[in-house]
């Protein structure tokens, strides 16, 4: 089967396009003929410096949308043929192969009305977020949020899923470029993050109380930042780093939550109920988008041997919205 490699650690542009051996379905596993598969920030993260569970080549690629080709032994919910999407496991061969293989249970049936390339959009960037506002956060109508990097994969399905459940208050930081774009779906105060003060913006646009939700995917930095912006009772979940002094920074007239998300270690869990949690916030958030409360965010679509140049431009964090490989 054709699949884009990488031969060994390296930069996203050191991936090639080879063939392999067909991947064979082990018992509890489905074998997937790959349709589409979207590009993300770990695919680049990773591969500089690889990961010692890898075999090399090794193929990337955490989110899959295809058919089920084959099954292994002991699965008995999917048959060859029917609809599929997932977040697979960063530590196993991904989707940027014309054949991919993944854990039955973690898979989700693509509903009719969602194409393969809307469906491969949303895995580990929607999860995510909501994962944060609905199953961390269990945000309220009514409550305040703020999403940094609002134009990007995580942050601009944050913003959609804080409209959707009713948040009266939406902040988002975005370069200029971006204002309109972000606005779109559902932010009703933007930030320039390089020009001006965010906390001031943000405590003016929630009248000097804070923020009640705050989804950061920025880094450490930005993340101790976030901590003097929440609200009583307020919550803050980090992706890309937690801030370094919450405990000293706590005082007593504000409580707060921190949240830690890592969307895959629900593989790396060993718990099949993660894995098939995956599967069951797959399924909401596909309803969310036949209602059209949530839009896939798919602005580019490519083939599989622009993969690489695409994930050059996702790591210099320019790209909006969801790029997604069709083969």
């Amino acid at each position: 089967m054709k699949a884009l490699v990488l031969k060994a650690p390296g930069k996203p542009d050191t991936l090639t396009i080879s063939e392999l051996p067909m991947p064979q379905p082990g018992a509890g596993e489905i074998r997937v003929r790959v349709r589409a598969a979207s590009l993300n920030p770990i695919d680049y993260k990773v591969s500089l410096n690889g990961h010692p569970d890898w075999d090399y080549p090794f193929v990337l690629g955490v989110d899959v949308a295809g058919i089920v080709d084959a099954v292994g032994e002991g699965v008995t919910q999917w048959s060859a043929g029917d609809r599929v999407v997932y977040h697979g496991s960063f530590v196993k061969p991904g989707g940027f192969a014309e054949y991919t293989v993944t854990k039955a249970n973690s898979a989700a049936s693509i509903p009719e009305g969602l194409s393969f390339v809307e469906a491969a959009a949303f895995p580990c960037a929607g999860l995510t977020a909501y994962q944060v506002l609905q199953r961390k956060m269990n945000i309220k109508p009514g409550q305040s949020v703020l999403v940094h990097a609002g134009a990007g994969g995580v942050g601009g399905y944050a913003i959609q899923l804080a409209k959707a459940f009713g948040a009266s208050t939406i902040i988002t930081t975005a370069s200029p470029a971006n204002f309109d774009y972000v606005k779109s779906l559902g932010a009703d105060t933007v930030i320039d993050y390089n020009r001006e003060n965010v906390h001031e913006r943000v405590m003016e646009a929630t009248n000097g109380l804070g923020v009640d939700c705050i989804l950061n995917s920025i880094n450490r930095a930005t993340a101790q930042a976030d901590l003097s912006m929440l609200s009583f009772g307020g919550q803050l979940a980090c992706i890309a780093g937690a801030p370094e002094t919450v405990a000293d920074f706590q005082p007593s007239h504000k409580t707060f939550t921190v949240h830690k998300l890592m969307l895959g270690g629900a593989h790396v869990s060993g718990d099949d109920r993660a894995e098939q949690d995956l599967a069951a916030m797959a399924d909401e958030f596909m309803q969310l988008m036949l209602e059209k409360k949530v839009d896939p965010m798919v602005t580019e679509v490519i083939a599989l041997e622009d993969v690489p140049q695409a994930l050059i431009r996702l790591s210099e964090r320019h790209a909006r919205g969801k790029i997604v490989a069709e083969l």
